[in-house]
């Protein structure tokens, strides 16, 4: 065969027909492993004969198989989200086409037995040709798809000789471009399976559920004398095609009951977990076993930092449990079906999961769609082959409850077949596919990143287009996860949950893909698109997820957590509220506990009564005991947590899946600074504790810490957010000057017991800005400053921020605060931070997004504490509050760093204390900030009370 295999678009030769994923007590080897490799830069200079025995490969170099060979040395990864990396003209792909020869060489074990065999391999990119012992099996296209060769007759004893020829670029390329790394090789599990004669070769469970009469309905499809048992349900050798019903516990995300059992013949037993449920579509709204389905889901790809796509199974575990430790409860698995072990996982700890077909062909929208391989006939075959092999691999997991049919390749008649042949194979699930907007083939209607407005308008069903208007609504992806942010979560929660027919979105996505690399020094970091050379490329796009590469979970993921809690906790006309907002369970399985808080400090502690409480319903239960709330001084706060009351399979008990936080009492404001009289002291100013510059009015000196005082800053470090859209907010601030704004002091008026500085603050070269009056008092050991301003001419953009920056000794490394926290917070992304008492050091207050970015504003802070090892260092109060953030760089620092390693902590600690910060939103792909939470220059007012702080006084 010559390698125009590699070009022709139908799917691989060779192959035996799709079946379902499962293993049994039949023998197996895993040839897993090191292999012999060689990468050739193009089919026609790789070696002829890599299939015989005798060829040499001793000049070869070892690989890990599974896994990639650009991540062993052997090429470069490259990333792009859009464009194919090589010339489109499908299915053509170039001459130089690295291709990675592999071999290896195995024994059977001794007591293999001799009957028929399959050789699997469950995912190799893109295209491979493969030979056992001299024999050609076929050839692989579908990369994350399994492929099956028969090789019974072929196997010997010892010696054997497999060879594989995996190519970079193949016609399969054009239907796989997912918005991942370009990354080659054989990438998961290879796996010898002997397929014992008269045993189960393939089979579908069918699980439904009847929720009116508790009555689960049970049959296989198999072969003739084929037979299913499940002891637990007393069903013993049911044979296939007859069904019983039974009196069953329904299967579904929160309360995952799976039944054990066998699918056997005599010759074979194959371990089997059922899930009873039924997946409907009834007056527009999705449901299964009779409810409404709430979607509080993630975009999930396949990743880790040192292995790519051959993902080890203790990190697709971690995913899952992390999942559900942060309220996710739905995964698409973007944009190809997982490992089967993930899927398992989903079934057993209980996740929805829409199963993705291995399929996209987004490059062609560069080209206005022409070519695209959807509506051309030529690939239908390749469309209905990779969707069979999906189907039939996955189709018995209760946790899959939509199939979708791809991602981004337009539409047309392939996936109007594909669509048709799953519908017709599977009628139990609906079927899902967002690029057909007009829904002539599919079973909801889907969009991505559709507004908060437009969400509103497909809840009222504003909808000129009839099939739409009837159908479930969901965002298979929104809410863009890079960098910082997203911003917006709540108010989309909201609709969620006003407009029955609208069930939840999926965040776009689950994980940051970065790839480990260090620098000269030996320092680790994560390298995005661009890092490896590649001439074409999309950046740091890559980088857009709810976890970091190190599956560290963001600010993000906290967000998340707490705006999808399933159990909302707030105040009610009896006390305290509870709503819960799972699917399926009642609270049984949760305990509520409180705790009572006088300025961030507990007082008092207990557990909260709370009756069952439906799916859907509320519960008003009364205050704890407290003491008079007019005896109390200071702030008091009601915290409220619904923890897990057993261990779970994914979290211990204590778990905290739900909080909220009653006010009870408000302190009272402290008297202002004043009355102590300014001193001048040659060159210098003397106020309270502070000393200031006769000049310029700004504070030098606090305490005996050496400080450079606050003056107005506008600007952060763009996020990702701020850099996305058309007309980015970050473009906007950098032409109006904002980065680099000049201050001019208009007077220094210090007389009697107080400074006023007037500045005016602007960038160069135009004609706008801002006025900033500092007005100082003091008392012996306060200096209170109020700082007003007041926008001069026309403004043409919104702002960054609005506060003051300042710097303090870089020993002033510990933080204590009172306010939001412990986690960092924004206008439009703040719910996860509860009000209490936090302490951090400055360094541990960073966020090390992938690319370096504004992160770590603390919010509501009612004071704020940085101190030395010793305790000596400076308290900074509100009045009543302000934001801050505290890092080793200075904000221009953090914009020019494009790695976390560029970031080089300096001899100080820069300070920011903020009256506001715009919004987050999610403009990096999505809609920008809501108009609530945009930043608008405007007179304002901020005022602060600094205090030094003595090793003796730390405790005040």
């Amino acid at each position: 065969m010559s390698s125009s295999y590699v070009e022709d678009p139908a799917p691989g030769p060779g192959s035996l027909p799709p079946r379902a994923a499962f293993s049994s007590g039949a023998r197996s080897v895993s040839l897993a492993g090191t292999w012999r490799f060689l990468l050739s830069p193009s089919p026609a200079a790789a070696p002829d004969g890599i299939e015989r025995d005798d060829f040499d490969d001793r000049g070869w170099t070892g690989l890990t198989v599974p896994g990639h060979w650009q991540l062993q040395g052997h090429g470069n990864p490259a990333y792009t989200n859009v464009r194919y990396p090589f010339p489109v003209r499908p299915p053509l792909v170039p001459s130089d086409n690295p291709t990675g020869d592999h071999r290896l060489v195995f024994a059977l074990p001794d007591d293999w037995p001799d009957e028929p065999a399959v050789l699997r391999f469950d995912g190799v990119d893109s295209c491979a040709r493969v030979w056992l012992n001299g024999e050609e099996l076929g050839v692989t296209r579908g990369s994350r798809l399994p492929t099956e060769f028969a090789v019974g007759p072929l196997l010997r004893p010892r010696g054997n000789v497999l060879a594989v020829r995996v190519h970079q670029w193949s016609s399969g390329s054009y239907l796989e471009d997912q918005d991942m790394w370009w990354l080659s090789g054989i990438f998961r599990a290879v796996t010898l399976l002997s397929r014992p004669v008269g045993g189960v070769e393939d089979y579908q469970l069918h699980a439904d559920y009847d929720h009116v009469s508790g009555l689960g309905t049970l049959s296989v499809t198999a072969a003739e004398g084929v037979l299913l048992s499940v002891p637990e349900l007393g069903v013993e050798n049911l044979p296939a095609g007859a069904v019983t019903q039974l009196a069953v516990e329904p299967w579904s995300a929160e309360s995952p009951r799976l039944y054990h059992g066998e699918v056997h013949t005599a010759a074979e037993r194959v371990p089997v977990r059922i899930g009873f449920r039924t997946v409907a579509i009834e007056d527009g709204v999705l449901t299964v076993n009779g409810r409404r389905v709430l979607f509080r889901g993630v975009n999930r790809h396949e990743h880790h930092p040192r292995f790519g796509r051959a993902l080890p199974r203790e990190f697709a575990l971690a995913d899952v449990l992390l999942m559900k430790r942060h309220n996710v409860n739905a995964v698409r698995t973007s944009h190809y079906p997982p490992d089967p072990y993930f899927l398992e996982l989903c079934d057993t700890h209980g996740l929805w999961v829409i199963d993705e077909c291995d399929l996209e062909t987004h490059g062609f929208g560069e080209l206005d769609w022409a070519g695209n391989p959807s509506d051309d006939p030529r690939w239908t075959e390749a469309y209905l082959d990779r969707m069979r092999r999906t189907v039939e691999r996955d189709k018995n997991h209760p946790s899959i409850v939509l199939w979708s049919l791809g991602n981004e390749a337009h539409t047309g008649r392939n996936l109007a077949a594909t669509a048709a042949w799953t519908r017709e194979r599977d009628p139990s699930r609906p079927v899902h596919y967002e690029g057909d907007f007009e829904c002539e083939y599919v079973d909801v209607h889907s969009r991505m990143y559709a507004d908060h407005a437009e969400v509103d308008r497909i809840g009222r069903r504003d909808d000129p287009n009839e099939r739409r208007r009837s159908l479930p609504f969901l965002l298979c992806e929104f809410a863009h996860a890079m960098g910082n942010g997203p911003g917006g979560l709540l108010e989309y929660r909201e609709l969620f949950e006003r407009y029955p027919h609208v069930q939840g979105g999926f965040v776009w996505e689950w994980l940051d893909h970065g790839l480990a690399r260090h620098d000269e020094d030996g320092r680790e970091y994560f390298a995005y698109g661009g890092d490896f050379g590649e001439l074409i490329h999309d950046g740091n796009f890559v980088i857009d997820g709810l976890v970091h590469p190190d599956r560290t979970p963001s600010p993000a993921l906290a967000e998340f957590a707490k705006v999808f809690e399933p159990v909302r906790i707030g105040a009610g006309a009896g006390g305290v509220q509870i709503e819960n907002h799972h699917d399926v369970v009642g609270l049984a399985h949760l305990v509520f506990r409180w705790s009572h808080e006088h300025d961030g400090l507990e007082s008092s502690a207990g557990s909260l009564a709370v009756p069952e409480v439906l799916p859907g319903q509320s519960v008003d239960v009364p205050l704890p005991p407290l003491p008079p709330l007019s005896t109390v001084a200071g702030e008091g706060v009601l915290t409220v947590r619904a923890e897990l009351a057993a261990d779970t399979a994914w979290a211990s008990a204590g778990h905290v899946v739900a909080w909220g936080q009653l006010p009870l009492t408000t302190a009272t404001a402290a008297p202002p600074a004043a009355g102590t009289v300014l001193v001048r002291d040659s060159g210098s100013l003397r106020l309270g504790p502070g000393v200031f510059d006769a000049d310029t009015g700004r504070l030098v000196a606090l305490g005996g810490h050496r400080v450079e005082g606050p003056r107005l800053d506008l600007w952060r470090a763009p996020t990702d957010n701020d850099r996305g859209s058309d007309e980015p907010e970050a473009g906007q601030w950098r032409a109006a000057g904002l980065h680099r704004l000049q201050h001019r002091v208009a007077e220094v008026d210090g007389g009697g017991s107080a400074l006023v500085v007037r500045t005016r603050v602007a960038p160069p070269g135009l004609g706008f800005g801002m006025l900033a009056d500092y007005h100082w008092t003091a008392d012996h050991d306060r200096l209170r400053l109020r700082v007003d301003v007041e926008p001069e001419g026309d403004w043409p953009c919104t702002l960054p921020r609005l506060g003051l920056r300042m710097a303090v000794p870089g020993a002033l490394g510990s933080v204590e605060w009172f306010g939001a926290g412990p986690g960092e917070a924004y206008a439009d992304s703040r719910q996860a931070a509860r009000i209490g008492r936090f302490s951090s050091t400055v360094d541990a207050l960073q966020t090390p997004y992938v690319y370096p970015q504004e992160n770590g504003n603390r919010a509501d802070a009612r004071w704020l504490r940085v101190t030395s090892a010793s305790g000596a260092g400076i308290r900074i109060e509100g009045e009543p509050v302000f934001d801050f953030t505290a890092r080793r760089w200075t904000s221009e620092e953090l914009d020019a760093a494009r790695h976390t390693v560029d970031l080089v902590p300096g001899e100080l600690v820069h300070l920011n204390l903020d009256l506001a910060q715009h919004g987050l939103g999610t403009a990096s792909c999505g809609p920008g900030v809501l108009p609530r939470y945009r930043l608008h220059a405007q007179k304002a007012s901020l005022t602060l009370t600094f205090s030094p702080i003595t090793p003796e006084g730390a405790a005040r």
